[in-house]
C-alpha cells in the first residue's frame, strides 16, 4: 500500500521551520535540530510515511494511542458531523451537550459496574491532576481532611504536569520545576532488576508490602491512596508478579486507602480486556483514561470514580471546585463514541484477548528466547518488552544498557520500524487492529533490529 500525500515543501525546509519555533518532548533541543526529525505526513492502518516516502511499521501505535490504526474515516466522520452540528460547547454555566452524555453512557456500559460518573479532562496528565485534587476532596467530605499523602512508585509515570510528574517517580523529571508538598513513593515490582534470590511470586508479594511499611511509616490516618499503572509503560513495560496486585489490594482495603490506577496506557483493549486492571486482578477506586479513548485521533481524557467516591461527592460535597474549558468537548466525545463502538463491534479486544495477543507473545518467545542479547521477555496481549542483558542466568544488566538500546531503536527506524526504547528495554505496542501478517513484519523487523545492535557490540 503506498502513501497518498502531496508536500509542495522540502523536508529540509520542514525542519529548519521547526527547529526555529518548536521545542520538543523528551529530546536535547539543540541535538535535534543538528539531526532534524522525521516529518511524518500521512499514515494508513499500523503504516506512516515520512516527507520523503519512507515506509515505517508504528510498533508503538502512536505514543501508545492509536489502538484503531491510522485512516479510520469513521472517526474522522464522528469528528466533522460534530463540527459542523456543535463545534464546541462548555461544561460550566449548568450546561451539558448530547455527544458527552451518549459518551458516558457508552464508557459505563463498558466498565465494571462499580464505577459510576467521569470528569472528563484532555489527557492524561490532566487527568492525574485531577485525581490528586479529587481523592483529597473525597477525604475531606468523608471527614477525614489530613488524608492527604498520595503513594506512587518510582520510575511510574503519570504525565509530565507538575503535579503529576511529582506523583510519577521518574527523578530527571522531578529535577525541572521540582515536586509537590504529600507525595510520597516506594519502590517498582521489577523482578529482573530487584529480585535478589527471590522467586517472581516471593518478590511480588516483598514489593507489595513496601507499601504498607510506606503506609505505617507515614501513618494510616495520613495517607490518601495509592496510585500506579497496572503494568508500568514509560518505565520500562514492567508487568508486575501475579502476587503483586492482590496484596496491594489487600494493604489497601486494610488501611482504608484509595487504590487508583493509571489506565492512560492499559486501557480500552490494550491486554485484551477492557481495561488492565481486569487482566491483572484487581479493582481499583478511581481509573485515569486517556489515549486509547480516541485512538489518539483527537485529544481527550477523564477521571472514572467508585460508585463509593461519585456518591459521597455528589451527595455531601457541595461545590466541586474543578473546571477546564475543554473537558468533555463534543468533537472529543463524538470520536471517543464512534472509537468505542467500533472497539466493541468489531470485536477488537476480543481478537486481541483470543488471538492476535497470544500470537504475538508466543511469537517473541519463540524468536528471541534463546537470543543472547534478550535476558526477559515480558508481556500481555499487544505489548510487550525485550530486556537486554548481559547474562540472562545471573540477570545481569549491560552497564551501557540505554546505549544499546537506543542504538537498537535508531537500527529499527532504519529497517523502517517504529520501536521504543527505555533503559535496557525495547517496548512494543501495535494497534490493536493488527493482523498476523502485520505482527510477522513486526517481529520480524525486530528481530534485524536486535542482531544488528549484537552484532555491533559484539555479541552476535
Amino acid at each position: 500500500m503506498s502513501a497518498e500525500f502531496d508536500s509542495t515543501r522540502s523536508t529540509r525546509d520542514y525542519q529548519d521551520a521547526d527547529a526555529a519555533h518548536h521545542i520538543h518532548a523528551f529530546v536535547d533541543q539543540k541535538a535535534l535540530n543538528e539531526e532534524g526529525p522525521r516529518v511524518m505526513v500521512s499514515g494508513d492502518r499500523l503504516a506512516l510515511w515520512d516527507n520523503d516516502g519512507n515506509r515505517y511499521l508504528d510498533g508503538m501505535s502512536g505514543l501508545w494511542c492509536t489502538n484503531l490504526g491510522y485512516g479510520r474515516k469513521d472517526l474522522a466522520g464522528a469528528a466533522t458531523k460534530q463540527l459542523e452540528q456543535l463545534p464546541y460547547y462548555n461544561m460550566f454555566f449548568h450546561t451539558t451537550h448530547p455527544a458527552v452524555i451518549e459518551l458516558s453512557e457508552l464508557l459505563f456500559s463498558l466498565l465494571p459496574k462499580h464505577y459510576s460518573h467521569a470528569i472528563y479532562t484532555n489527557s492524561g496528565s490532566e487527568a492525574n491532576e485531577v485525581l490528586i485534587r479529587t481523592v483529597r476532596k473525597f477525604w475531606q467530605v468523608m471527614g477525614q481532611p489530613e488524608k492527604k499523602i498520595m503513594i506512587g512508585r518510582w520510575n511510574g509515570y503519570h504525565g509530565s504536569t507538575l503535579a503529576a510528574t511529582a506523583l510519577g517517580g521518574m527523578k530527571f523529571m522531578h529535577e525541572m520545576g521540582g515536586t509537590i508538598p504529600d507525595v510520597a513513593h516506594i519502590d517498582e515490582p521489577y523482578w529482573f532488576a530487584h529480585e535478589g534470590n527471590l522467586s517472581p511470586e516471593e518478590f511480588g508479594l516483598k514489593a507489595a508490602q513496601q507499601l504498607e511499611e510506606k503506609i505505617l511509616e507515614l501513618g494510616a490516618d495520613k495517607v490518601a491512596a495509592f496510585v500506579a499503572e497496572p503494568f508500568q509503560g514509560a518505565g520500562g513495560m514492567i508487568i508486575p508478579p501475579a502476587t503483586y496486585w492482590p496484596e496491594i489490594q489487600r494493604i489497601c482495603r486494610k488501611y482504608d486507602v484509595l487504590l487508583c490506577a493509571d489506565e492512560v496506557i492499559g486501557g480500552f483493549g490494550r491486554t485484551g480486556e477492557w481495561f488492565a486492571h481486569q487482566a491483572l486482578g484487581f479493582e481499583p477506586d478511581t481509573l485515569s483514561i486517556a489515549k486509547g479513548l480516541t485512538s489518539g485521533y483527537i485529544p481527550m481524557g477523564g477521571l472514572i470514580l467508585s460508585r463509593r467516591m461519585a456518591e459521597a461527592l455528589v451527595e455531601k460535597g457541595g461545590v466541586f471546585a474543578h473546571g477546564l474549558t475543554y473537558s468533555g468537548h463534543p468533537v472529543a466525545a463524538a470520536v471517543a463514541i464512534a472509537n468505542l463502538k467500533a472497539l466493541r463491534d468489531e470485536g477488537v479486544v476480543t481478537q486481541v484477548k483470543t488471538d492476535t495477543g497470544p500470537y504475538l507473545q508466543n511469537c517473541l518467545r519463540e524468536v528471541f528466547g534463546n537470543h543472547p542479547l534478550v535476558g526477559e521477555i515480558q508481556g500481555i496481549g499487544l505489548v510487550a518488552a525485550l530486556q537486554f542483558a548481559e547474562d540472562k542466568v545471573t540477570r545481569k544488566r549491560f552497564a551501557n544498557e540505554n546505549d544499546i538500546a537506543w542504538r537498537c531503536r535508531t537500527i529499527g527506524f532504519e529497517e523502517g520500524l517504529i520501536i521504543r526504547s527505555t533503559l535496557g528495554r525495547m517496548i512494543m505496542a501495535p494497534a490493536l487492529i493488527a493482523t498476523r501478517t502485520e505482527l510477522d513484519e513486526l517481529i520480524d523487523k525486530t528481530r534485524i533490529a536486535v542482531d544488528r545492535t549484537a552484532r555491533e557490540y559484539g555479541i552476535l
